[in-house]
């Protein structure tokens, strides 16, 4: 088999973790009788996208802050729906199934003795990781092909067919990846750019991430007059110029949010600096630690699925 051409795979931990929690019956578990669905489904995820896509390069990004604060301060409202316990000091901790917790940690050594790139940054999401990783290959001069996999239709704002980046959208399972380019975006949301998709989730705003958006203008107006005026600062110029494209309700309501509509970009938009160290995020063909994995395998019952990670890296 010849050389693998250069491909960088970058993963929504978390996305596919809580996919695999309530994807993986609960009945599967370590002998000790600890749950371990979400471990042994992510384990699964991993080996069928390495098999699968033939990627050089693979990140697992995580969530080390979920509802970070640059993002609460701008809109409090954001991501408040999902807080369980509201801890003095912090902005809360995110309600998660209770058996799914005491998993992470495993999945956390499991990778670590793998050897498989995994990187969070305090204070940012996964979403932020991922962005920032999508801009340094950007600004390469020999840059790889990048495919993001996740659940979160936030990311579809890194689209980007020159480079190319693709998103593998997780909506019909790991199996079935829904891929999602610039002709998609175009189709399905009527914006032809990851940029443009940005500007127009601002507009519509997303209940599930407790983002308000504009009252009354929702995707189709949103992505009508994202398109009419090029970008989100542009709808701004001629809200403010007064512009005849914009109906008087349409102005109106765009003057009536224009608080919310000063702060959200930074909210919407996934941070393309954060400060992510340097990482060796080569696929490693060999595992890192094997004593410690056969260890972890036996402990967590996890062998079966174990094997199936180190087949398809030794691919």
């Amino acid at each position: 088999m010849g050389e693998r051409t250069e491909k960088l795979l970058l993963l929504d931990t978390a996305s596919l973790y809580f996919r695999a929690y309530f994807g993986v019956p609960d009945s599967v578990k370590a002998p000790d009788g600890t749950p371990v669905n979400a471990v042994r489904g992510l384990l699964d995820m991993i080996a069928r996208l390495v098999t699968d896509h033939r990627p050089t390069r693979l990140v697992m990004c995580w969530d080390d802050d979920w509802r970070p604060q640059f993002r609460v301060d701008a809109i409090p409202s954001y991501k408040a729906h999902r807080v369980a316990v509201e801890v003095p000091g912090t902005t809360g901790v995110e309600e998660v199934p209770d058996t799914l917790s005491p998993q992470v940690p495993i999945i956390v050594e499991v990778l670590k003795a793998l050897g498989i790139a995994r990187v969070g940054v305090p204070g940012y999401e996964a979403d932020d990781v991922i962005g920032t990783l999508v801009a340094r290959e950007v600004a390469k001069k020999d840059r790889a092909p990048v495919d993001v996999i996740t659940g979160d239709r936030d990311l579809f704002q890194l689209v980007d067919d020159s480079v190319p980046v693709r998103v593998l959208y997780t909506i019909r399972g790991i199996k079935d990846l829904m891929a999602i380019d610039q002709a998609v975006l175009q189709e399905k949301y009527a914006v032809s750019s990851g940029p443009g998709y940005a500007d127009m989730a601002v507009l519509r705003g997303d209940p599930s991430d407790g983002l308000p958006g504009v009252p009354g203008i929702g995707e189709k107006t949103a992505a009508q007059l994202v398109h009419r005026y090029g970008s989100l600062d542009g709808i701004l110029a001629a809200r403010d110029a007064g512009d005849a494209g914009l109906t008087a309700t349409q102005r109106k309501r765009l003057v009536e949010a224009a608080d919310y509509l000063a702060v959200a970009p930074a909210v919407v938009r996934v941070a393309p600096d954060a400060p992510v160290g340097e990482l060796d995020d080569r696929l490693p063909s060999v595992v890192a630690d094997a004593a410690a994995l056969v260890a972890l395998a036996e402990t967590w019952g996890l062998s079966s699925s174990v094997k199936r990670v180190v087949d398809a890296l030794s691919g």
